[in-house]
């Protein structure tokens, strides 16, 4: 014989984990339950002090360091005369001088913080401000090795012809290095008696700009011409005689702020005259206190520096 139950008789007075209707409420009991083991923040590889070389001062020693340089001698391309002294050369040395800054960060924390807080802020505390010493010393290298005058912009093709570019005021996306553009600038590092780092030159490159050149065919991957123990930090491949070490923080040039603001474009109010003069407004609303700032930092003799055509202003 079968008989047939409805179970859902027995589901009316069942008690749930908020507020019903008749008033009983457990929510207080629903503890969040905290994962003792943190998430790693991500970091980026840090590459450019693997290529700087350290030169310890001693104590006691000052916060400078010398180096000196002799010049190259010409070369001797008059004949000798029979029992004459030649004229000869004299030395020439010059001296390059280098200072010693000091960076540094802290957190400051309670007693009562490491003894109350769930999780154990004295060894996090340590952690972030070891990533941040690292990348801090990264960056002050990498403004230094960024820090030349002489720059190759890449150009364009359109309709199947190179356009040069000339200025960063001309670059748009259709911009991206090429391999040609790779064996072009290590020839001119070839014709200026530039020394290589080990075998190859080095060119640090954004990860966007890897993508642009790792598609070609002349890219070598570096598995293949390197084994691990050989490569560089960060070490993705070859071109030209280049071994390209990528990170995401390499030098990347973006548009400043004007005048202390993150706004960054303006608008000429006409063409310029004939003694390069006109009026240029920001083409954004400046609310009165930022107006105020900026007469303020003019007024004390900060100099703003605005490009106008591509040309550097003031």
């Amino acid at each position: 014989m079968h008989k047939k139950i409805n179970l859902h008789h027995f589901d009316e007075n069942t008690q749930t984990t908020v507020l019903n209707a008749e008033g009983n409420d457990l929510s207080a009991e629903m503890k969040t339950y905290y994962e003792k083991r943190l998430l790693d923040a991500a970091e980026p590889e840090l590459v450019h002090d693997q290529f700087a070389d350290k030169y310890p001062i001693p104590q006691g020693s000052g916060k400078t360091i010398e180096f000196r340089k002799y010049s190259a001698l010409p070369k001797s391309l008059n004949a000798l005369t029979e029992g004459t002294t030649p004229p000869g050369s004299k030395l020439n040395v010059s001296a390059v001088n280098a200072t010693v800054s000091q960076y540094g960060d802290w957190i400051g924390m309670s007693d009562m913080l490491e003894m109350t807080a769930i999780d154990r802020n004295v060894e996090q505390a340590t952690k972030l401000l070891g990533a941040s010493a690292g990348k801090t010393l990264d960056t002050v290298t990498r403004e230094v090795l960024a820090g030349g005058t002489y720059v190759d912009w890449a150009g364009y093709v359109e309709d199947g012809t190179y356009h040069p570019v000339s200025s960063r005021a001309e670059i748009t996306t259709r911009c991206v290095l090429t391999p040609d553009m790779v064996f072009k600038a290590a020839a001119e590092l070839k014709a200026q008696t530039a020394k290589p780092i080990d075998d190859s030159y080095v060119a640090i490159v954004h990860p966007y700009v890897a993508y642009d050149l790792m598609r070609s065919e002349e890219w070598i991957e570096a598995h293949k011409y390197a084994q691990s123990e050989n490569l560089y930090t960060g070490e993705i491949g070859k071109l030209a005689g280049v071994r390209f070490v990528e990170t995401t923080e390499a030098k990347v040039v973006a548009p400043e702020a004007i005048c202390g603001m993150l706004k960054n474009r303006m608008t000429l109010a006409n063409a310029l005259d004939a003694t390069g003069s006109t009026k240029i407004y920001p083409a954004y609303t400046i609310d009165e206190s930022e107006a105020a700032a900026i007469t303020a930092k003019i007024g004390a003799g900060e100099v703003f520096h605005i490009y106008v055509g591509g040309q550097l202003c003031t």
